[in-house]
């Protein structure tokens, strides 16, 4: 059985009002994601307590997507979902109910608590010649709070959330729910509080550092544990930044002439060099004209260039001449020399 389909089970089955370890082991069977799915619903006890309820079928047009789940709506897409597409167009709806509740204001009557990639992939199949599949759904009565520990429920069991959007939404819900406290919301969801730390700490990262990315789907919680000790260093973050710059230029040419990306690891391995140095080390170069040493040029990060003339008896254009190939190296110039 699928990790989806747990979840779907456990939303529309009876469950017991506490369930033990040992009986989450019994109802895990031999696999261990059922395993987990019961040790999660074990922390939400709304959740453990659902009996089975009625559904109803409405359109997707008629309700609106709550902004506390962590799924980016705007980034989903056909290629994202087309395995869930076809599924639902084959089964004519889709068999696992979303969670809706009622609203209190608005235009629409109703707000979509869990199942946005069902709610896009029927929106689409409506708008792509299947007009009549209509959306399978149970109405909860919950609250803000009670509404994102049931769709972290779901989300925990999904692979295809970034680590981004799960930083996101925890670091909101920090903020909303539990007084900016994160060991609240931590013992709350059942997980570490250095996990959540780190989910968070992504969120620190600047959208110029996570536009190097092809995808922020590839922003892992791992590079972040890489990238920010340099983020947060005041001396480090603009030369990083000024790299991850260069790398977004070049992962929009592969994209638009359908090359490869440039992947997350390597992503990770250029923004970790362009800071490996010391900030200001110079690089020197000597100054050679008429077969012999007439002075230093040097190149500094933060002082650009220093040139050195020793005495000599050669001429001002001879002396230009000489340095004119430096400069040029030196790619300093913000416009091609003439």
């Amino acid at each position: 059985m699928s990790r989806r389909s747990l979840i779907g089970e456990a939303l529309a089955s009876p469950a017991p009002d506490q369930p033990s370890v040992s009986e989450a082991k019994d109802a895990a069977g031999a696999t261990a994601s059922r395993n987990f799915t019961t040790r999660r619903l074990e922390g939400f006890t709304e959740a453990a307590r659902m009996v089975k309820r009625p559904t109803i079928r409405l359109k997707p047009a008629e309700c609106s997507i709550w902004p506390g789940n962590a799924r980016d709506y705007e980034q989903l897409t056909e290629p994202r979902l087309r395995s869930l597409i076809e599924s639902i167009q084959a089964e004519n709806g889709n068999r696992i109910p979303v969670v809706v509740r009622r609203k209190q204001q608005g235009e629409l009557q109703y707000e979509l608590i869990i199942g946005t990639r069902r709610h896009w992939a029927v929106a689409w199949l409506n708008a792509n010649h299947y007009p009549d599949i209509e959306l399978v759904a149970i109405i909860e009565d919950l609250d803000d709070e009670a509404a994102f520990r049931l769709a972290d429920i779901e989300n925990r069991e999904r692979e295809d959330i970034s680590d981004l959007e799960r930083g996101l939404n925890y670091k909101a819900a920090v903020d909303t729910y539990y007084d900016g406290l994160q060991a609240r919301l931590a013992e709350r969801v059942k997980i570490s509080k250095s996990t959540l730390a780190r989910y968070i700490g992504l969120t620190e990262i600047p959208h110029t550092i996570v536009s190097a990315f092809a995808s922020p789907m590839e922003l892992q919680v791992r590079y972040g544990d890489k990238l920010l000790p340099a983020i947060r260093n005041p001396s480090l973050r603009p030369r990083m930044e000024e790299a991850a710059k260069q790398i977004a230029a070049e992962q929009s040419f592969r994209q638009s002439g359908d090359e490869e990306p440039i992947s997350g690891p390597q992503v990770v391995v250029r923004l970790l060099k362009a800071v490996s140095g010391r900030p200001g080390r110079a690089q020197k170069a000597v100054i050679e004209a008429a077969g012999s040493s007439i002075g230093v040029i040097e190149k500094d990060r933060a002082r650009g260039l220093t040139i050195t003339i020793n005495p000599t008896d050669l001429s001002a254009d001879e002396i230009l001449d000489a340095l004119r190939p430096l400069i040029e190296k030196a790619k300093i110039l913000k416009r091609p020399a003439p």
